[in-house]
């Protein structure tokens, strides 16, 4: 049997009011080619649970594991599935096919190429488009821009060694997922179409991350130090503005003073 080419990853905690929302949008794409599993990271809200035995019922492939984290929910459910490109999507948003199209595509012209990634439709407490742009090192290493719910190939993720389950901070493994990426020397590409929908929310995990900037940026600024040097000079080099390296220099060596640690 042919295995499928796409993987999708469902992490869910707690989220049994949105993530029959997340699968439906995949069963809605009706493509043949693809796999989904939603992974249970020990939710405790009957709810959840009770919803998430309904969709194991309706024949929705379901993983169960104690309360791990993010990272470890992401990599469980990729680690138990086959596509050779994985795309993540969080449990409250909604995928959409361009996503596929475009990263089947792009991935197959171009070897080089290891992330596809594009814009977002905003819903719940906001609308309008999410605008992310073409991608620039140096942009991604002031911090992180791009979503989860992008195409990778399975490859990253092997490579990478997966997402790090030891960042400071839950809610940003993404970034530090994207700067491994990028220190491997893998093509970013940016479609400039809407391809998931993300859900704004004023409880979401995100804005929770707020005031912990410093414990990020210090964890990230060690962990990849040699692309942070390589983007540095080679901006330096091309004529990137002093300043704004500066701005950058001087907020992690805040960051430093702030946790105690050394970044670089």
């Amino acid at each position: 049997m042919t295995p499928p080419r796409f993987s999708i990853v469902i992490p869910c905690y707690n989220h049994g009011a949105y993530v029959g929302e997340a699968v439906e949008s995949v069963r809605r794409l009706g493509r043949s080619d693809l796999e989904c599993v939603v992974v249970d990271d020990g939710s405790t809200e009957s709810a959840t649970l009770e919803r998430i035995d309904a969709l194991e019922r309706e024949g929705v492939r379901v993983m169960r594991q104690a309360n791990l984290g993010l990272a470890r929910a992401r990599n469980a459910g990729i680690a138990a599935t086959q596509g050779e490109i994985v795309i993540p999507l969080d449990a409250d948003n909604r995928l959409r096919g361009s996503l596929l199209d475009r990263a089947g595509q792009l991935l197959s012209a171009n070897p080089a190429v290891g992330v596809v990634y594009g814009d977002a439709e905003f819903f719940g407490e906001r609308t309008g488009r999410w605008v992310v742009g073409p991608f620039e090192r140096f942009r991604l290493i002031e911090w992180n821009y791009i979503d989860a719910c992008a195409a990778y190939r399975r490859e990253v993720w092997e490579r990478n060694g997966g997402y790090d389950p030891n960042m400071p901070v839950m809610g940003l493994e993404d970034w530090d997922f994207w700067l491994g990426a990028c220190r491997q020397g893998w093509v970013f590409d940016y479609v400039p179409e809407i391809t998931f929908e993300y859900r704004v929310r004023s409880d979401s995990m995100i804005r929770s991350t707020s005031g912990h900037e410093a414990a990020v940026a210090c964890y990230v600024a060690r962990k990849h130090a040699a692309l942070y040097r390589d983007v540095l000079w080679h901006w330096h080099r091309e004529g990137g503005t002093l300043r704004r390296v500066a701005r950058l220099l001087l907020g992690l060596a805040r960051a430093r003073r702030r946790r105690g640690k050394r970044a670089l």
